[in-house]
């Protein structure tokens, strides 16, 4: 800001808490990300990492605490109302539409956008047919964007799983979203993916200005990619800062990255 006053948070986490029966998922968790961030969520499997984006997309609710985005309260909205004010997620394990074409799967992420008349769009004539012309100029501008041109009408599902991952990644870019949520986006991919889809990450970071939180267990790309760091134990946050600061943190040490070598 041009006062020197720090912007206010894009998101605002505030002391969550989720139980499943007798299970602590997160206790008292709070984060914030700053618009513009690319944020990572580490920790040892069961830390309570999707758990959190599960909170922050409206898929769980917290039975204690606040989630705020962009100065509203939205702790007890469903998912669809979370996407309508601007977040879109990938999802650990592929959930696209594996029988529609790369292009159908992309074009679902649209139809937040899409408003108009039942009956004109029916006829697809006037504004309809206008609208429909402009969300599929914004998918191909996505599909370019991302490099899946040659893969625009094959199916998902007989796409490798690499693919996927960056189909799922243009259908939730599809949305122009304000804040993107990635459970895992280079899972089960090799080195040559892996690297692709950071380029792709930061891209959309730069270039589509989008503020992202991403869940990632590859400390390596965490490292490269990332504004800040947030760690999760046992469903509690142990560790909060820059990469450099989250690498030395001695707890950090303890639970997750193991003992460093000089």
């Amino acid at each position: 800001m041009t006062d020197g006053t720090p912007a206010a948070p894009l998101l605002e986490v505030c002391e969550i808490s989720v139980r499943f029966g007798a299970l602590m998922a997160l206790s008292r968790v709070s984060l914030e990300v700053q618009p513009g961030e690319v944020v990572a969520i580490i920790g040892p499997n069961g830390a309570g990492k999707t758990t959190l984006i599960n909170c922050i997309s409206g898929f769980y609710h917290p039975f204690e605490g606040r989630i705020r985005f962009a100065g509203r309260d939205r702790t007890h909205l469903s998912p669809p109302d979370v996407a309508e004010l601007g977040i879109a997620r990938t999802f650990q394990n592929v959930a696209l539409f594996k029988g529609m074409s790369v292009l159908d799967n992309i074009m679902t992420g649209r139809l937040l956008k899409m408003r108009g008349s039942f009956v004109l769009e029916a006829l697809y004539v006037g504004p309809a047919k206008r609208q429909e012309m402009e969300h599929r100029a914004f998918v191909e501008r996505i599909i370019d964007f991302l490099e899946i041109q040659a893969i625009r009408k094959t199916s998902a599902g007989r796409l490798p799983y690499g693919l996927q991952k960056r189909v799922e990644l243009a259908r939730a870019l599809a949305a122009e979203p304000k804040l993107l949520l990635l459970d895992e986006p280079m899972a089960g991919m090799n080195v040559e993916e892996k690297e692709d889809m950071c380029r792709f990450i930061l891209d959309v970071n730069q270039e589509f200005g989008t503020t992202i939180a991403l869940i990632e267990h590859d400390m390596g790309v965490v490292m490269d990619i990332s504004d800040r760091v947030a760690v999760l134990d046992y469903g509690i946050k142990i560790a909060d800062g820059k990469p450099d600061e989250v690498r030395q943190n001695p707890a950090v040490i303890d639970a997750y990255l193991g003992v460093t070598h000089s």
